[in-house]
This record gives structure tokens, sequence and C-alpha cells, in this order.
């Protein structure tokens, strides 16, 4: 009996260890504190107002990104819209706005309204390279916008796809906030 206690105890030390171990570098990169993205037109969970939409004038809408790590590079932003139906496309997620390599100084960055930021495009499900506002065809939809910053700038070119983009990010997030917004065409 003394012998199964002894593998045991041995067995849980290693799995610890192992917890430990996995836990350290699967998030070796990440800064103690999250990115905070901010809008002055709409609040987290509330309706974007529809000048940003595909019924006004499809601009984007003011951003305000702050607490961000002296550590940081660049940033990364993706606006997606994952209550797509199925018909229109398969994997129910459509990416309105995919920007990179947004160069940073400082704890904050400023997105004015209409302006696209400094930085590539990547492109989204339309085929825009722009930002291409919310326009859901069947009901509310939630639009998550997604800010990472990135202990480098990636080497992809501009029209790089969401996967690519995402891939390259791999190992280089340091933070990442998110800003959820809300529109229907019906209301």
């Amino acid at each position: 009996m003394m012998f199964y206690l002894k593998v045991l105890s041995v067995v849980f030390v290693l799995l610890a260890v192992c917890f430990l171990v996995v836990n350290f570098f699967s998030g070796k990169n990440m800064e103690n504190q999250n990115l905070i993205i901010t809008s002055l037109v709409f609040n987290n969970n509330e309706s974007i107002p529809a000048k940003y939409t595909c019924d006004g004038e499809n601009v984007n809408p003011p951003l305000k990104i702050s607490g961000i790590s002296d550590k940081a590079k660049s940033l990364v932003l993706i606006v997606e819209d994952p209550d797509v139906p199925k018909f229109l496309r398969e994997d129910g997620m459509w990416n309105h706005w995919i920007k990179f390599n947004i160069p940073v100084s400082g704890s904050e960055f400023i997105i004015k309204e209409g302006i696209e930021p400094i930085g590539i495009s990547g492109i989204g499900t339309s085929g825009y390279l722009n930002y291409h506002g919310p326009c859901p065809p069947d009901r509310e939809h939630r639009y998550f916008l997604k800010i990472y910053s990135l202990d480098t700038m990636l080497n992809l070119p501009e029209g790089s796809t969401k996967e690519e983009i995402e891939n390259a990010m791999s190992g280089h997030i340091l933070q990442k906030g998110e800003l959820i917004g809300l529109y229907n065409r019906n209301k």
C-alpha cells in the first residue's frame, strides 16, 4: 500500500509541474492588463448607430485604444460578425475590417471617425480592404471589435486574410481587448 501512495505522490507532483510549465509557456508573452477599446458613439453590448452601417454613411466609428504596453510594436484590429446565416457563409463568420501593423507610440491610440488608421489592410469577407460596416440580412447581429498589441510588426502583404494574420500573430500577442456592438436593420 505504501508503494502505491509513493507512486501516486510522484505522479501528482509530475502533473503539477507539467501544468505549471504549460501555463507558463502558453501565456509567456501576455501582459498583466488587457487593452481597453471604447467608442464615443456606442458602449459595449449596445447598438451601433446607423451612420456606421450599410444603412448610413458606412464609415468607421471613432475608437480609442488605451492601456497599450510600452513593449508593443504594433496593433491589430479585427472586426467580425459571428451571427451570419449559414446560407451566406458556411463558417458563420463575416470579417468587416482587418487592419494590422498599426504603429504605436505611447499607451493610447485614437482611430478617428471615417479615417482608416495607418497600417496595412487585410481583406474582409466582402473583398474590401477598408472598413465595411454592419449590414445584417436577418436580425440583430453582434459585431466584435477585437484589438491586439504585438511585440513585433507582421511580415505580411496588404490583402492578407484574417487566418494568415492570426497565424502570424501567434506567439507575439502581448495584450488583447474587445468591444461588442449590436445592429439590427429591422428595428
